[in-house]
């Protein structure tokens, strides 16, 4: 394995801290500790390029605490987040610029989280793969709070096998040991490395990568992404025998923590469930768990009352859409869609029709649009039974709403799974 010796200037070099701030203003995020916001730190690109050039040429550059901010998680209970300052996320990414390129290719190319030309897509295709070639059987394994219990030991050992510049590996270290600030309280952080750090994922994959070697050992196939793994045998056996030795492995060894209650055996008849799809000998179906996020987020888009045009609302809508269905158009989903659009469509008639406040306004709707009075019936326009009525599909019929703008999720492809396997 080759040994790197001479990095940091190349980490400090002006045109990567450039590089680096933008990177980081690309994907916005909160302040940190400091309050600097990302638009602030831009504002005053040269002068904050030429600082940290200066801290980091000389080694005087000092990490901060992170800022601590819990989110809740769609399942219950709360992800603790660490946002670093602005300034510690562009040092960040100007480490990860040079060091992403260097461990890239020491990682399994069954380790898909993370990485550069890497997708879920292309984790869930390898995993169909195993399936189908006849290992049927898997464990299903559940790490608890991996980011937050990464050893900074067993970090730092396994970065020196390939890092020897003692610069470098100091910062890295900075940044593991910059300690927590909750509600003005510091806290010292002796494992982990925090969730919202632009390197920790990176480090995640270099620590999780020594998972690998132990287990391949015996030709076993797994497919990882992030802290999500599966590991795949032939056998009920087989997968309850791999799933204690992976077991002694992540905790023995790497010092982490296996969630007994949601590591589990299951098999490919029984549908096996993986970053938002189950998998199935004859098709592939989204997580009901996924379903539901779905048609919440979609309430919480289409509300009735909630001062936001129809127009603009589809315009919201689209977004989402677009997003779900290019990420679940791996699963077999021409059912699911044509339900779904079909209750979309619903819910935007019924935020229309409460716009409306009264029937009175309904038939003034109807003399508009040439259809006189109808049957003069009068309802209740905002009772959601009433959105399935006649007279409302005639005034509302589908092409309504795509004449607003509306996407047809029923005209994109779907079933895409086996395509997007890469060897």
């Amino acid at each position: 394995m080759k040994k790197w010796y001479s990095l940091i200037d190349k980490v400090y070099q002006k045109d990567n801290l450039i590089r680096a701030s933008k990177q980081v203003r690309r994907n916005h995020g909160a302040p940190g500790i400091d309050g600097e916001t990302v638009e602030a730190y831009m504002e005053s690109l040269e002068e904050n390029v030429e600082f940290l050039y200066q801290t980091l040429s000389s080694h005087s550059y000092k990490a901060s605490p992170v800022k601590r901010v819990e989110i809740d998680k769609p399942d219950g209970g709360v992800r603790l987040l660490g946002i670093p300052t602005v300034k510690d996320r562009v040092v960040q990414q100007a480490l990860v610029n040079i060091l992403q390129p260097i461990f890239d290719p020491q990682f399994h190319p069954s380790s898909y989280g993370y990485r550069p030309d890497k997708s879920q897509h292309m984790a869930l295709a390898k995993a169909e793969l195993f399936l189908k070639h006849g290992l049927s059987h898997v464990v299903d394994m559940d790490l608890s709070k991996c980011f937050d219990t990464l050893d900074h030991q067993i970090m730092m050992d396994e970065i020196s096998k390939t890092i020897s510049d003692g610069s470098v590996l100091n910062l890295i270290q900075q940044f593991l040991k910059s300690g927590v600030m909750k509600d003005g309280v510091f806290e010292s952080s002796e494992i982990g490395s925090p969730q919202g750090g632009v390197i920790s994922p990176l480090l995640s994959n270099i620590y999780l990568n020594i998972f690998y070697p132990k287990m391949m050992a015996k030709k076993i196939r797994i497919v990882r992404y992030a802290d999500d793994i599966l590991i795949f045998a032939k056998t009920k056996r087989d997968a309850g025998n791999l799933k204690t030795l992976a077991t002694s492995i992540l905790e023995d060894e790497l010092k982490l923590t296996v969630n007994k209650e949601k590591t589990k055996l299951t098999s490919y008849s029984e549908g096996v469930a993986f970053l938002g799809v189950v998998m199935y000998p004859k098709y592939t179906l989204v997580d009901p768990k996924n379903i539901k996020r779905f048609k919440d987020k979609v309430r919480e888009i289409t509300k009735r009352n909630n001062g936001v045009t129809l127009v603009k609302t589809i315009g919201i809508l689209n977004s989402y859409l677009r997003g779900w269905i290019n990420y679940y158009c791996v699963a077999n989903i021409k059912t699911l869609v044509k339900r779904e659009m079909s209750w979309i469509r619903r819910r935007l008639r019924m935020k229309r029709m409460s716009q409306w406040k009264t029937w009175k306004a309904m038939h003034k709707e109807m003399r508009r649009q040439g259809f006189g009075e109808g049957n003069g019936e009068r309802m209740a326009v905002t009772k959601w039974k009433n959105s399935t009525v006649q007279i409302i599909h005639v005034l509302m019929p589908n092409q309504y709403f795509y004449d607003l703008g509306l996407i047809k999720l029923e005209n994109y492809e779907v079933g895409l799974l086996s395509t997007k396997y890469v060897s």
